[in-house]
C-alpha cells in the first residue's frame, strides 16, 4: 500500500473516504457524513443526555463533568464517553472512524507509534435560546495541534473534529458555522475582532462574511479540521440544540483539559477503543500500578 492510500488495517470494515470526500475535505476543510448514526443510536445518546441536562457547571455525574468556556456556549458534558455504551460506540463508529484516520494521517510514521488515533477532548453540548459560540481558530493562527497539511498526497492534520447532531439543526437552531477554505488562509478574517469567541460575553458567528451555516439532521456528522475558522449561529428557536464532539489527533497527543479516563471505562472498552482513549501504556513500578488499580476498584 502506498503511504497516501487509505489505511484499512486500523479499522477493518470501517467506511473509508471516497475520492469526492478527499477532494472536498482538502478544498473546503470539512465534509458532512449523512446518517452517520441510526435513529436508535441517536435515541440512546439522547436518553443519556436527558439524564444529565441539569448538571451544573463544575458538577459531576460519575466521571462526566459539567463545563463551559466562560461565555454563553451552553452546557458541555465533558468526558461523555464515560456515560455508557451509547457514547462509547462513538469512539470508533465504523461510519466515520476510517475517514478520521485517513485525514489525521500518519500511517506508518511515529504519529501512530502508540495507536491509530487519540481523543484529546470529548463532550456533548446542550445549547438553548440565546446561546452560541463566537468565531475561533483559522489557519492564520498556525499551531502544530490544529494544523492542516497535505504532503506527498497524504493528509497530516493535527486535529479532526467529529460533530454529531443529536437533534435536527436547521434555521434558527444555532447551527455550526464555518468559513470554507479558511484552513488555508494566510490572514485573519476581517470580522474576527468583533465576532471572536469571548469568555465574558455572548457572541456568535452570525454575519461573518463568506461563512456558511451547516444544517444537519439528527445522526448526521460534520467532520472538519480544527484549522478551519468556525463557531456557531445564535439559537433563536425554543428547545435545545444537542451535539456530541470528539476531537481526534495522532497517538502521541495529550488531553486538552485535565481529564483522564477512569479505570472502569478502560476495563470495559474493546481493545481498539482503549487504544484510542489511552494509546500509551502507563509505565510505573508494578507496586504503584497495583495500588492504583486497587484504589480505582475500591
Amino acid at each position: 500500500m502506498s503511504h497516501a492510500a487509505p489505511d484499512a488495517k486500523s479499522f477493518p470494515g470501517a467506511a473509508l473516504p471516497s475520492a469526492r470526500e478527499i477532494y472536498l475535505f482538502d478544498l473546503h476543510g470539512f465534509i458532512i457524513v449523512r446518517g452517520a448514526l441510526s435513529r436508535d443510536e441517536v435515541a440512546d445518546c439522547n436518553r443519556v443526555v436527558d439524564s444529565m441536562q441539569n448538571l451544573g457547571k463544575g458538577q459531576w455525574a460519575g466521571h462526566v463533568h459539567g463545563h463551559d468556556y466562560g461565555g454563553k456556549e451552553g452546557l458541555n458534558l465533558q468526558q461523555i464517553y464515560e456515560a455508557g455504551a451509547p457514547f462509547e460506540r462513538l469512539i470508533d463508529h465504523p461510519n466515520y472512524i476510517g475517514k478520521v484516520r485517513h485525514f489525521v494521517g500518519g500511517a506508518g510514521t511515529f504519529d501512530d507509534h502508540h495507536g491509530p488515533l487519540f481523543i484529546d477532548e470529548n463532550f456533548a453540548n446542550i445549547r438553548t435560546r440565546g446561546e452560541a459560540i463566537g468565531m475561533h481558530s483559522g489557519a492564520h493562527e498556525w499551531n502544530k495541534r490544529c494544523q492542516f497539511l497535505v504532503k506527498n498526497r497524504a493528509f497530516h492534520c493535527g486535529q479532526v473534529n467529529v460533530l454529531i447532531a443529536l437533534t435536527d439543526i436547521g434555521p434558527g437552531d444555532g447551527g455550526t458555522m464555518v468559513v470554507p477554505a479558511s484552513h488555508k488562509a494566510n490572514f485573519p478574517h476581517p470580522d474576527l475582532d468583533t465576532l471572536r469567541m469571548s469568555n465574558s460575553e455572548a457572541r456568535s458567528m452570525d454575519g461573518a462574511e463568506a461563512s456558511i451555516e451547516v444544517h444537519l439532521q439528527a445522526g448526521d456528522a460534520l467532520m472538519f479540521v480544527d484549522a478551519i475558522m468556525h463557531g456557531a449561529a445564535a439559537r433563536v428557536n425554543p428547545g435545545q440544540r444537542r451535539v456530541s464532539i470528539y476531537r481526534y489527533g495522532p497517538s502521541w497527543g495529550n488531553f486538552r483539559h485535565g481529564y483522564r479516563p477512569s479505570q472502569a471505562l478502560l476495563d470495559r472498552l474493546t481493545p481498539t477503543r482503549r487504544r484510542i482513549v489511552q494509546p500509551q501504556d502507563v509505565l510505573a513500578p508494578p507496586a504503584a500500578v497495583e495500588a492504583e488499580a486497587e484504589a480505582a476498584h475500591a
